[in-house]
């Protein structure tokens, strides 16, 4: 895994991995390399909290046909940092590819997209926070099977269904979530 760049895959937390944070999380990968490694879940939902609420807080006016999407807990780091994850078809100043076809985008000029009327990302996630990995910290969690990866891909990734994408991205892999132990062991 060391000399393999995760980027644009996704990750998919083991039971059992300890964290409840990361219980049944499904993080896209959005960096990766010797020295550190970031990504965001795409598919916890704060409680409550829709992006046109957000935008609102934010003194960002939504169009009237903004979707009320939920707001996603992107990770435990830095929770009050707003991310843009979306289709690359529209890309604000530093925005970041993260894989073919989609991009993150980490500054207030991203909200615009959200609160405009034009339909343009195709599809776009509102995330808050992020999860981080120090030089060798996410290596070392595959190493102790934390983590499964996957490929990620659109539907995936902007799936409305937060709660099936984890047994779905499972089901990529083959792998029945039902069948799935919270203990890890060595072969």
């Amino acid at each position: 895994m060391d000399s393999e760049t995760l980027e644009g895959k996704l990750l998919i937390a083991m039971p059992g991995i300890g964290d409840p944070r990361f219980e049944r999380a499904l993080v896209l990968v959005c960096n990766h390399d010797p020295l550190y490694a970031m990504g965001v879940a795409v598919n916890q939902p704060v409680a409550g909290v829709t992006v046109p609420d957000l935008l609102r807080r934010l003194e960002v006016t939504p169009s009237l046909h903004a979707v009320a999407d939920p707001v996603l807990i992107g990770g435990p780091v830095d929770r009050e940092r707003g991310f843009v994850l979306h289709t690359d078809d529209y890309l604000p100043e530093h925005s970041a590819a993260v894989m073919q076809g989609v991009a993150l985008s980490p500054n207030r000029d991203a909200l615009q997209i959200l609160a405009s009327p034009n339909g343009c990302p195709r599809h776009a996630l509102l995330v808050l926070g992020y999860a981080g990995w120090g030089p060798g910290q996410l290596d070392e969690e595959l190493r102790r099977n934390v983590w499964l990866t996957c490929e990620a891909d659109e539907e995936l990734i902007f799936s409305s269904d937060h709660a099936g994408k984890w047994t779905r991205a499972l089901a990529k892999l083959g792998v029945d979530a039902g069948l799935l132990s919270a203990h890890a062991g060595r072969a």
